[in-house]
């Protein structure tokens, strides 16, 4: 008789997860502060600080598979992924740091400084996730074991992108906004990012990795990999939905300032947004179990365009942007657990296929994707100001204060035209993407393999 997989135990459930508090601040900070930034502060044209936050994630889409080849190589070779971890984990404060702490020049020179340290830090960040992400594949033999450690990673995500989205812009106003104030920012939010992602690196250090059964190259993962139909179905998805979110955060700080008037709203927003994402995982998570997990994904999918779109006629309104960003917050939570706990699912059935386990191949393409989708959604943020003729500010206008009491004391005069279009950016075009994602997701249903996290029953967290 096969021994049942033992439980794990809470503690080292929060150990992995709290590398995600880490990984969860990356992804919130540069798409929520740094388009404002380079436009805002450091006087960069719109277009020009797109380009900005689009080369390095495009540089980081072709990295992720290269290091996701890598760790499996590691793992086969020693039996865990420790090394790139601490890797990540040591190197992205610093570079997180030196990205907000843009020396004096021409808005030309901050772009450049800007462009060269995210790069470097989307470079370090990816020896970190890629192999983070390629864990709960290798956690426990148990598919309802594997959906804990789903939920426990989706709070301390939460957590992370609550603590930075809140703290930072709110640290930044503190400390007097302008460039030292987002100096300051980037050094706290990267000592705390960085001890959380080093915790995470070491209380991992005791789960198995054993891909194989033996290392393959690059191209030679890839072709193994790419008859994994519902992985790639899972993967469209959730591209359309990474972007969607991004978007919106990238499109936070201007709903702020423009439409609500008042720049401190921004965290004020992104708290509304995030914090209820924490308290609604148990709920999808027992739906799921209770009524299959793509019905409760497609469905909350559908909620969230409907709850993005209907932000439009009340972006004026501040009790309407938050009430509406907190129901946002909910769905979200549905679109970050329930693609999270598919996403092993399909890694297992590719082995189960092919003979061959390579949880780092396949999380190198998806956070591959990932990373380009975040990185897109800034840059769709800022074809929409560009094209709908966005006033950038001059260079350094906030240095004696922050963005929203001195600079805005003589706010720029935007035209009609770009208010529409950073209002339709916030709301139209995030629900229009969300939309894209559901055909995938049906698609991802009728497939031959269905993941086995809707029929298992699950312990509670």
């Amino acid at each position: 008789m096969i021994a049942e997989p033992a439980r794990l135990p809470r503690r080292r459930l929060l150990g992995y997860g709290a590398g995600s508090v880490g990984t969860g601040v990356f992804s919130a900070v540069p798409g929520l502060l740094l388009l404002y930034y380079l436009t805002d502060v450091l006087g960069v044209s719109a277009a020009v600080a797109g380009v900005v936050l689009v080369v390095p994630k495009t540089w980081d889409v072709l990295l992720n598979p290269v290091v996701g080849a890598a760790s499996d190589r590691e793992a086969v070779r020693t039996g865990r992924r420790t090394r790139l971890l601490m890797f990540g984990a040591l190197t992205l404060p610093f570079l997180f740091a030196a990205m907000f702490a843009v020396p004096g020049g021409s808005p030309g020179v901050a772009a450049a400084w800007a462009g060269i340290m995210f790069l470097l830090a989307a470079t370090a960040f990816a020896f970190f996730q890629v192999p983070y992400v390629a864990l709960p594949a290798e956690i426990s033999a148990d598919p309802s074991e594997r959906g804990r450690a789903m939920a426990w990673r989706v709070v301390c995500l939460t957590l992370g992108i609550l603590v930075a989205g809140g703290v930072a812009p709110a640290l930044t106003d503190a400390a007097g906004g302008g460039r030292a104030g987002y100096a300051l920012m980037g050094a706290v939010i990267g000592a705390a990012m960085g001890a959380a992602m080093i915790t995470g690196a070491l209380a991992s250090r005791w789960i198995p990795s054993r891909p194989g059964p033996r290392p393959l190259g690059l191209v030679a993962a890839l072709r193994t990999a790419r008859g994994n139909r519902p992985f790639f179905l899972l993967l469209g998805a959730c591209v359309a939905q990474f972007l969607a979110a991004a978007v919106m955060l990238a499109g936070a700080p201007y709903i702020a300032t423009y439409r609500l008037d008042d720049y401190g709203l921004t965290s004020a927003m992104f708290v509304c947004m995030v914090g209820p994402s924490a308290f609604a995982v148990p709920l999808w998570r027992w739906l799921a179990r209770r009524y299959g997990v793509i019905e409760c994904y497609v469905a909350g999918v559908l909620l969230f365009a409907a709850t993005t779109a209907a932000v439009y006629p009340v972006i004026t309104s501040t009790a309407g942007v938050l009430a509406f960003a907190g129901l946002v917050g909910v769905c979200y939570a549905a679109v970050q657990l329930l693609s999270l706990m598919l996403l092993p699912e399909t890694v297992h059935a590719d082995a189960g296929r092919t003979g061959h386990a390579q949880s780092g191949a396949f999380t190198g393409l998806f956070t591959a994707a990932e990373t380009g989708a975040l990185a897109l959604g800034p840059g769709l943020f800022a074809l929409i100001l560009a094209v709908s003729s966005f006033r950038s500010s001059a260079p350094d206008a906030g240095a004696a204060g922050s963005p929203s009491r001195d600079l805005f004391d003589t706010p720029v005069v935007q035209p009609d035209s770009a208010l529409t279009g950073m209002s339709a950016g916030f709301t139209f075009v995030p629900a229009l993407l969300l939309l894209l994602s559901v055909p995938p997701l049906l698609a991802f249903r009728r497939a031959s393999v269905r993941s086995r996290v809707a029929e298992a029953p699950e312990p509670a967290i």
